[in-house]
């Protein structure tokens, strides 16, 4: 009887202790139905549109339909163990990735865990992958340029710091080539690059991992990667995890540079969430706010003004047409959100012009403002004079004995020009290479040099500059401008290289 006595006394104790300790509250609801990747869920009455919500097996949700008796949400992981009747509760906080200087040289899922196999991200903060782009009133002007290195690029579409510039393109047709010869080029230069890889091969992702390893841009270079085996909500908020991570940059003051490789699998990750959460569909069956998705996406990307630090974030989104229909619904989209658009053509790549750029369809709307003077001053003509080669070379097809001296001359030099203009890939150049070639040719002193000779010219031209006029390049570099003693010095230089190979 005492030994009663005494349970009674402690359990009263242990009530008396825990009274007024403090009482948590979780907002808990129940599956109603689960599968492929989607759970409806009825009695989370407080949750938000973007909230992470916890499945009792442990695995992670997201919050993207908001009903009148239920929610829906995308689930992370392995969605074959949720089943009808499980608990799910709010955890209160908003989808966040970790940013940070820990991050420079890692590859990561959109959720920021590492998939390089080394030690787990040191990052001390972490942002919602979501955010509202920045006001007009806090941007300054596009003025300042980034070099990709492709002569063809920086000449005739140049992109500037807070552009958006399209690459756009069918399959093979060098897209991706071109962001990674941007991202190599950007050694040294004090720009952060984000690569987000979406809904490609695990192996396409690991060669360009060791491609950029083997040329040292790893160190200045985050990868996002949501591959194709990964579900389709990863894929989906892969492009605004990396957003996210370079807008930190962005606020820090610094320059950051994010590719979306590609955006159009991106939209059928979208698609395919969005039939499942049972949204109307529209236009190819994509829901009515696919270019919602796109535009608060790629409007993030801004110079931001003195006042806020003046950093910025460049934004090089790559879409796939097929067959060359850039008239179709998602390219048509993109376009008419970024400043511009470099076009790959197939027909070009395969006649070997590479980077297959077509002149006539691709435009920088930043234009001369966001190239240094010394480019501007070489590539004025550049584009008007191979205008006018495509459209001769179009008519000179049918026989060239009746054309006159000025027009033979005109096709004759445009050849050259789109011989200088071809680029092997993972060689980008520095700005005075680009520039002095590219005088060279303009001003027609490769008039007289066959045209399969142009590339071995070109290389021997870089080298004698290098080792008899090393103070042209290095004014070029510094001074960003061709002035008249400096151009004189360059026009020596070509007279006397000319001599040598004569």
């Amino acid at each position: 009887m005492a030994n009663k006595g005494n349970e009674i006394i402690s359990v009263i104790k242990e009530h008396i202790n825990e009274f007024g300790s403090n009482v948590t509250v979780s907002d808990v609801g129940t599956v109603i139905e689960a599968g492929d990747g989607i759970a409806r869920i009825h009695g989370l009455g407080g949750a938000k549109y973007n909230e992470l919500i916890q499945f009792h097996t442990g695995a992670m949700g997201l919050v993207l339909n908001l009903e009148e008796d239920n929610i829906s949400a995308v689930i992370f992981g392995d969605y074959t163990k949720i089943k009808e009747g499980d608990e799910v509760k709010c955890t209160g906080r908003v989808i966040e990735i970790p940013v940070g200087d820990g991050l420079i040289g890692r590859v990561v899922n959109p959720l920021g865990e590492p998939l390089d196999g080394k030690s787990p991200i040191k990052s001390s903060k972490t942002r919602p992958i979501e955010k509202v782009a920045p006001d007009l009133t806090l941007r300054s002007p596009v003025n300042t340029p980034i070099y990709t290195g492709m002569k063809a690029v920086d000449a005739i579409v140049p992109i500037g710091r807070g552009q958006r510039e399209l690459i756009i393109g069918d399959k093979s047709t060098g897209k991706s080539a071109i962001a990674i010869d941007t991202i190599i080029r950007q050694k040294g230069e004090n720009l952060i690059c984000i690569y987000v890889a979406i809904g490609q091969k695990t192996a396409k992702v690991a060669q360009t991992v060791a491609t950029l390893e083997k040329y040292g841009a790893m160190e200045h270079t985050i990868i996002v990667a949501a591959n194709a085996s990964d579900p389709a909500p990863l894929q989906y908020i892969a492009p605004f995890a990396g957003c996210a991570i370079g807008e930190e940059f962005m606020e820090q003051g610094k320059d950051a540079l994010i590719i979306y490789d590609d955006l159009y699998k991106h939209s059928w990750a979208y698609r395919q969430i969005s039939l499942l959460l049972r949204r109307p569909p529209g236009r190819e069956a994509y829901p009515g706010d696919i270019f919602y998705l796109h535009s608060r996406l790629l409007e993030r990307a801004a110079k931001l003004s003195a006042e806020l630090g003046g950093g910025s974030l460049t934004a090089l989104p790559i879409v796939e047409t097929q067959a060359g229909d850039v008239s179709a619904y998602i390219p048509t989209n993109v376009i008419s959100i970024t400043d511009g658009q470099i076009y790959l053509e197939a027909d070009l790549f395969n006649s070997g012009i590479r980077p297959a750029m077509n002149v006539g369809l691709s435009v920088s709307r930043v234009g001369g403002a966001a190239q240094s003077k010394a480019m501007r001053q070489v590539a004025g003509k550049l584009r008007l004079e191979l205008a006018q080669f495509r459209e001769l070379a179009a008519f000179a097809q049918f026989g060239t004995a009746d054309l006159d001296k000025t027009t033979k001359n005109q096709l004759e030099r445009g050849k050259r020009i789109t011989e200088v203009l071809k680029q092997p890939q993972y060689i980008p150049m520095s700005l005075d290479k680009e520039v002095v070639i590219l005088y060279a040719v303009i001003n027609g002193y490769l008039d007289d040099v066959p045209v399969e000779q142009v590339p071995s010219f070109e290389q021997k031209f870089h080298k004698f500059i290098e080792t008899n006029y090393p103070e042209v390049g290095n004014r070029i570099n510094k001074e960003r401008e061709l002035k008249p003693d400096l151009e004189a010095a360059l026009k020596k230089a070509i007279v006397e290289f000319k001599k040598t190979i004569s």
